[in-house]
């Protein structure tokens, strides 16, 4: 199994490349929170875009927390895998408790990251953009919360993802663009050297250094 990118930086470099022919709808580009956003600044320097996070939640399975049963996202968006649920024998008041741990913690890095005026999506083309895609849980969250926020355009691009994702999105978004979907993917992080885990402190800098380059 190859190693395609040296780390995240070099991830949204190479992804950036294959968005290019964006830059002419003047795009806003949003990175998922913390992996998501050092790949996302790349590719929105790339285009001269302007650069936000859009903040969805992963929710775990109890006993197996990488596993993923769902997601949420802001405004209220939900997405449950009703199968996988059944199957990790998880009861309606252990999704509960999963589903109000993940709100706080959106809620808290909405405070840490969101410190001036949020940008709007209305009318816009959205890049959504992560380090990559497994289970498509939190990125069909992300979707759906750009649309309910009126983007005229969803753009799901990550730098790696298997073969079937656009099937497991399907409808909301309407465009798709990955750097590589091997037949034999496995996990995101074996096709990164380094994949060590984006810091708070890392994200809000990424942010303020877009800011202050005026996007």
């Amino acid at each position: 199994m190859p190693v395609l990118f040296a780390d995240r930086d070099d991830a949204g470099r190479q992804l950036a490349g294959e968005l290019a022919h964006l830059r002419v709808e003047s795009p806003v580009v949003v990175g998922l929170p913390r992996g998501g956003v050092p790949v996302a600044y790349q590719v929105a320097a790339a285009l001269g875009a302007p650069l936000d996070v859009l903040l969805v939640r992963k929710l775990g399975v109890p006993h197996h927390p990488e596993l993923a049963m769902g997601a949420i996202g802001e405004g209220g968006v939900k997405v449950l895998h009703d199968q996988t649920i059944r199957f990790a024998g998880v009861s309606p008041d252990a999704l509960s408790g999963v589903e109000h741990r993940e709100r706080d913690e959106m809620q808290r890095r909405s405070a840490l990251y969101r410190t001036g005026e949020r940008l709007t999506l209305r009318g816009r083309t959205v890049i959504i953009v992560d380090d990559g895609l497994a289970t498509g849980a939190t990125a069909l969250a992300a979707c759906r919360v750009a649309r309910a926020e009126g983007a005229a355009r969803v753009v799901l691009a990550v730098p790696v993802a298997p073969p079937d994702w656009t099937d497991r999105i399907g409808p909301a978004a309407d465009a798709f663009i990955a750097f590589e979907t091997p037949d034999d993917f496995e996990a995101v992080g074996q096709y990164y050297a380094d994949f060590s885990a984006t810091t708070d402190e890392q994200v809000i800098s990424l942010l303020a250094a877009a800011r202050e380059d005026g996007r």
